[in-house]
């Protein structure tokens, strides 16, 4: 049966797939391109990774109705080590969605917005305004990597349906 909580963690699955290519492509850059200041809508590449963590962390502790304000935009000048912070969140939060009972999906969550508001939104809007603002900022990193000459990342949710549809048919016929 597909619920609100099998499309999120499908979708946790996605973030964690697209985060991978996007790296993938990077990894093609000049170290020193990485923090090189692209202007004003992307301060440089690696700010904008650093964001997309602080943002995950941000909205997880949300979900969590943990405390949001105590958290702060982490600093990780050592690329690689900024990287595996992305994926353990990116994972983190996955298993974390796992976990839950069908029922959290369909519940709502009070927050205080960055302005000091209070704010209700469902739990299922929340996460589509996460992984619609990963995918925004995903989109916006890559496009200043292939002005930079990394290679063009594949980072839309088709790719990753005909890449998980592909490797489902080769365990399918993989020797038992």
């Amino acid at each position: 049966m597909y619920t609100w909580k099998s499309f999120f963690v499908v979708q946790a699955d996605y973030q964690h797939w697209a985060n991978e290519a996007l790296f993938a492509s990077l990894a093609r850059l000049r170290p020193e391109i990485l923090d090189a200041d692209e202007g004003p809508a992307l301060p440089s590449i690696h700010h904008d990774i650093e964001h997309m963590l602080a943002v995950g962390q941000l909205w997880f502790a949300r979900l969590q109705d943990a405390d949001a304000a105590a958290l702060r935009e982490a600093h990780h000048p050592i690329w690689r080590e900024l990287l595996n912070a992305v994926r353990l969140e990116t994972r983190r939060l996955e298993k974390w969605l796992e976990a839950q009972p069908d029922a959290f999906f369909d519940a709502e969550v009070s927050f205080t917005d960055a302005d000091g508001r209070a704010r209700v939104m469902w739990v299922r809007d929340v996460l589509n305004h996460l992984y619609t603002e990963f995918a925004r900022l995903r989109g916006q990193i890559g496009a200043a990597a292939a002005r930079l000459g990394a290679p063009r990342a594949e980072l839309d949710y088709a790719s990753y349906r005909r890449e998980m549809v592909k490797l489902l048919q080769e365990a399918r016929q993989a020797p038992r």
